[in-house]
């Protein structure tokens, strides 16, 4: 595609032949729609051109005060509060984060969601055209091309904006910024061809009817995995189907491996599902709707001979209501929230789980005793109603078990679990095509991030269930295993780690801990000096960086809540001690007052006024170092437009 930049528009070029009209762009007010060719180009009119490689979707943001005339509150499954939104000619209603249409002749509002009732209004303007400007060719998914994404980029349609008080300007300035930092959201992934979204067993399940649909229309069953599903709407509405790519944030890697003659090809996805997107420490937990943070699907695909096989695999945070807010310690306290609404919670998390799998195990990996005793009796409490042949829970203590070193003993666990793994089985098609066998349940894995200690258990499962594929299609002998194919097993070591370094930097911001593991099937020396480093980055990160980023995420998703009760602006004018809270200020503060505590101390054996001085800076510094700990949560970076549960 080719993106032509005009002063007054955007116009977007299909030059693969996928559409015989340009898609044009206001840059007043993104409004949408198609035209037949290029308008004429003068010395007024001059545009840049360049190459993108799809439309991810366009994203409105707000701007100016509220009317406290309408807000609505949706009725769907996921219970989000929603705020319906007028323009100034009241002709056009938007719904964040559903679009809804309100039609001039009818007059009457046509709702894509159900809705109970009607509250609050405010002005929009500034929309955002977010294209794909990078890319790279990954491998193949069921014999189709899969790319990364390696640049995204944002284009404003705010030119409606030189009109608008200076409030309003800096309001948007502010959501922009943000946007800037959207642009920089690690392993999005998309195809030209497949349905990156869905599974191989719910791709064969479509039926030949379904898969002649546009990508975008056969997610309408299962949009969990759709990273740009709430950006797409605008365009949806606009009947631009050419223009619509299905993004999915995840992983993907991909290998060839020699197994005497035979070549096997190895598949594994990683796809994040959208609900409760988010970064480590302001995304914890689930939602009253179940929905939970850091829930993944994690397919394993193999092709030989024709056959394919896949496994599936899925982890998320312990499914009832609770949090790990930042406040400057290492390990901030857990918070279980609302107890008593643990068990609901769980019940729908699993209930949804058994709807889209068939059976779960759930596999516990986080400490029997301790701060994190706490949450794994909470969530054995809060299953044990629900336990049944369908649901099973199973806790593994993962750090009394296998220590820091000796992840070999895993096999203890495979031990407990490989009953269900058999009965479940895998998804499997023959060389014709035909369906043999079909996957009807999943592990479900947790820790407390759902990162480390996870992704240690999950290769190995996976491990386990790729040699007893290989044995059922003839390639290993009866007692075979992985190991004993030094290049494969190398390769597939390789593949699973990278997995894992990619899933945790999305979530936590830097590579998993204990990868070297997963690399290398032992644990070194160099490999614990980088959980060292990478256990410090994670504190940087989680504390001074990741309440924007997460703001970014729930701006991209169509997750910030719009509240009458607070402003909705990131620039919120602050009272106390936040108008005043900076962490860097404090810091270099108490640096300074300990500096000058012990330059006069060094002079104090010749006058007792410099030992006086020197107590008084060292309690200055003392005083603030403590009033900086006791109010860590201050001086954190906080999300400020989707406040944590309190």
């Amino acid at each position: 595609m080719r993106l032509w930049e005009f002063p007054d528009q955007y116009l977007v070029d299909p030059t693969d032949g996928s559409s015989s009209s340009i898609l044009a762009v206001s840059r007043l007010d993104g409004s949408m729609n198609l035209i037949d060719e290029i308008p004429q180009c003068n010395t007024v009119r001059v545009p840049k051109i360049q190459t993108i490689y799809g439309v991810v979707g366009m994203l409105k943001l707000l701007a100016g005060k509220f009317f406290n005339y309408l807000k609505i509150i949706s009725t769907y499954s996921c219970s989000i509060v929603f705020s319906l939104l007028v323009n100034s000619d009241h002709k056009k209603v938007y719904l964040l984060p559903r679009v809804w249409t309100w039609g001039e002749k009818c007059g009457r509002v046509r709702p894509q969601r159900p809705y109970q009732k009607l509250v609050g209004i405010v002005a929009l303007v500034g929309s955002y055209l977010l294209v794909i400007t990078g890319r790279e060719c990954v491998g193949s998914y069921l014999g189709h091309s899969i790319f990364k994404v390696t640049s995204l980029k944002v284009f404003p349609c705010d030119h409606s904006l030189k009109n608008f008080p200076e409030e309003q300007k800096k309001m948007e300035s502010e959501f922009s910024r943000l946007l800037k930092v959207a642009e920089r959201t690690p392993g999005l992934y998309f195809s030209y061809d497949v349905n990156m979204t869905l599974s191989a067993q719910r791709l064969n399940d479509l039926g030949d009817e379904s898969k002649l649909l546009p990508l975008w229309r056969q997610i309408g069953a299962d949009p969990r995995f759709l990273w740009n599903n709430y950006m797409l709407e605008v365009l949806i509405d606009n009947k631009l189907d050419p223009y619509l790519l299905p993004v999915i944030q995840g992983s993907f890697q991909n290998i060839q491996a020699a197994i005497g003659k035979e070549i096997l090809d190895v598949a594994l996805i990683a796809r994040r599902c959208t609900r409760r997107t988010g970064t480590r420490m302001w995304r914890r937990g689930a939602d009253s709707d179940g929905f939970v943070a850091n829930f993944v699907e994690t397919e394993q695909i193999i092709q030989i001979h024709g056959h394919t096989a896949s496994f599936i695999q899925v982890r998320g945070s312990m499914p009832f209501l609770w949090d790990q807010i930042v406040d400057l310690t290492y390990k901030p306290n857990f918070e279980i929230v609302k107890p008593e609404e643990a068990p609901r919670v769980a019940e729908r998390h699993f209930l949804d789980l058994r709807k889209k799998y068939g059976n779960v195990l759930a596999v516990d990996l986080v400490n029997k005793h301790g701060n994190e005793g706490r949450l794994s009796e909470k969530f054995c409490q809060a299953v044990e109603p629900i336990v049944s042949d369908d649901v099973r829970y199973l806790h593994f203590d993962f750090h009394k078990i296998c220590g820091h070193v000796h992840f070999e003993r895993l096999s203890i666990l495979y031990e407990q679990i490989e009953d269900f793994l058999i009965k479940s089985r895998y998804f499997l098609l023959n060389e014709k095509g035909e369906k043999v066998e079909t996957q009807g349940g999943v592990v479900r894995t947790n820790c407390i991030d759902c990162l480390d200690r996870t992704n240690v258990t999950q290769s190995t499962i996976a491990r386990k269930m790729l040699e007893f594929q290989l044995r059922r299609l003839g390639i290993f002998e009866a007692e075979e295993i992985i190991s004993s194919h030094p290049n494969f097993d190398n390769s597939f070591k390789i593949l699973w780690a990278n997995h894992g370094d990619e899933v945790s930097i999305q979530y936590s911001g830097t590579p998993a801990l204990k990868g070297d593991f997963v690399r290398c099937g032992q644990r070194t020396i160099q490999g614990i000096l980088n959980d060292g480093k990478n256990a410090l980055m994670r504190y940087y990160l989680n504390n001074f960086a990741d309440g924007t980023k997460q703001d970014a995420s729930d701006l991209i998703q169509g997750h910030y809540i719009v509240s009458l009760s607070r402003s909705m602006t990131p620039t919120a004018k602050k009272g106390g001690i936040e108008a005043v809270a900076s962490f860097p200020l404090a810091l270099g503060v108490i640096l300074i007052g300990f500096f000058f505590a012990l330059l006069s101390l060094r002079r104090a054996r010749h006058d007792l006024w410099s030992l006086l001085f020197s107590f008084m800076w060292a309690s200055m510094s003392l005083a603030i170092a403590v009033f900086v700990r006791s109010n860590g949560r201050t001086f954190c970076n906080r999300p400020r437009l989707h406040q944590p549960r309190r």
